[in-house]
């Protein structure tokens, strides 16, 4: 994927809300900050901890990344809270 294709999907997506699907298929638009618990221990953050997501971002493999205290983590080292 080239920088100009990346920007062309990008256009369409803001860095302060996602989308997700809940335990019961609803679909549901999530604003930032919102709340995720951490999985495993990554950087400064500890297993079980909770913490806000400052922004959702993405990567040009298309990997998402949330910026949590001005650092920036893969999406699957946390669960959201919906």
């Amino acid at each position: 994927m080239t920088k100009k294709d990346l920007a062309e999907l990008l256009k369409y997506s803001s860095p302060k809300e996602i989308w997700v699907i809940t335990w019961n298929n609803i679909l549901k638009r999530l604003f930032c900050p919102f709340r995720v618990k951490v999985l495993q221990d990554i950087g400064t953050l500890k297993k079980g901890q909770t913490v806000l997501v400052q922004e959702v971002k993405v990567t040009f493999e298309l990997k998402t990344v949330y910026i949590i205290s001005n650092e920036a983590y893969y999406y699957y080292h946390f669960n959201i809270f919906v």
